[in-house]
């Protein structure tokens, strides 16, 4: 890790030690109790975690979709895809999946979009895989449209992923204030619904150039979801070390810790050091990138070893495109030499079956 990126982690780490400190002094019992609005304790958050097997699963969409408006629209939603593909998942071992919503799918139709999330949980659930719903995201196109989506561009990772709310919502207050009923409608049908594991919401706020204009947003979402109080946490995980505000008011607001790092062990293994200071559960929710040298093989190790939940990028090769990595297209479609992200092919097959191995065994599969 630079000294530039482990200094804007310090500074984040500072803020949250007051907090960390007060709960563990001698001679104070432990919160385990929470009032409607408020940050889990501790030790609330940490007796949650204890109740799960280690988390271990991937970033899902089916293969059959290039965007979340393609999952969850009433006219591209493909249960048979979703149970056969999560079927895969659940043969390795897996036991979670990370799945994003969008609200233009739940605005053109909020009863049905409830029950296709339903349907999904209903697949899901019997295949022994809880799911981590995400609702807000700052990456890749920045409008979307309702109705039919764009075919994949050829060999382009995630040429047809849309932010959620996009631009220029997701900088307007006035706008975005209109996204709070999908939030609250959302989170009310499924707060007490055992299938979801946890609600992450916002996905890598301040990407695509946003920076801290999206902390309106990050700061009124949770404050949405908090009025809700769910039996589940809330988290949004952080990805960015030098986005310090924005990296500052995640960790100090959700009540399970999580991060995105696509780095090698070496520099994995510091940042899981510095998070775990702040004494809350950690969970990797996205990880993996073969070319980067971020493999099964190398880290999903490492995340068992300091339990850490591990929710890699990518499961089924399909219209996102994800085997092809970030910055390198392949204008012709053509293999890449090595695969980006992915575990399985459109077959079920294992697209390394080394690699499915390490996954089995890691879940005592």
């Amino acid at each position: 890790m630079t000294p530039k990126k482990l200094l804007a982690l310090l500074l984040v780490l500072l803020c949250l030690a007051p907090a960390a400190q007060a709960q563990s002094r001698k001679g104070r019992a432990p919160q385990t109790s929470t009032a409607a609005g408020q940050l889990w304790p501790v030790a609330k958050a940490n007796a949650w975690y204890a109740q799960h097997k280690w988390i271990s699963g991937a970033n899902f969409i089916p293969s059959t979709a290039i965007n979340q408006l393609e999952m969850w629209q009433a006219a591209t939603f493909d249960p048979a895809t979703i149970d056969r593909e999560l079927g895969w998942a659940e043969g390795i071992g897996f036991n979670t999946m990370r799945v994003f919503l969008h609200h233009l799918a739940w605005q053109q139709d909020p009863a049905g979009f409830k029950q296709r999330l339903d349907a999904y949980l209903a697949l899901a659930d019997k295949h022994r895989i809880q799911t981590i719903f995400v609702f807000f995201d700052d990456c890749w196109n920045k409008q979307a449209s309702p109705g039919p989506q764009p075919a994949p561009k050829t060999g382009i990772h995630n040429s047809g992923w849309v932010q959620d709310p996009g631009e220029p919502t997701s900088r307007d207050s006035a706008a975005f204030m209109a996204l709070k009923p999908y939030v609250s409608d959302v989170l009310t049908r499924f707060a007490h619904d055992k299938r979801v594991l946890m609600w992450d919401l916002y996905n890598e706020p301040g990407n695509s150039d946003k920076k801290d204009t999206s902390l309106p947003l990050l700061r009124n979402v949770f404050a949405w979801a908090r009025a809700v109080n769910p039996d589940q946490p809330l988290t949004s995980g952080i990805w960015a070390w030098n986005l310090q505000a924005l990296n500052a008011f995640q960790v100090r607001n959700s009540d399970v810790t999580t991060y995105h790092d696509y780095e090698e062990p070496n520099w994995h293994q510091r940042v899981i050091e510095l998070l775990k200071t702040n004494g809350r559960p950690l969970i990797c929710t996205e990880y993996m990138a073969r070319s980067r040298n971020s493999r099964f093989a190398n880290i999903m190790p490492l995340l068992k070893k300091e339990n850490v939940g591990a929710i890699n990028w990518g499961l089924v090769e399909g219209k996102t495109n994800t085997k092809y990595a970030w910055d390198t297209p392949l204008a012709d479609g053509s293999e890449p030499l090595e695969w980006f992200h992915e575990v399985f092919r459109q077959d079920g097959t294992p697209y390394r079956l080394d690699e499915v191995q390490v996954i089995r065994k890691m879940n005592g599969k």
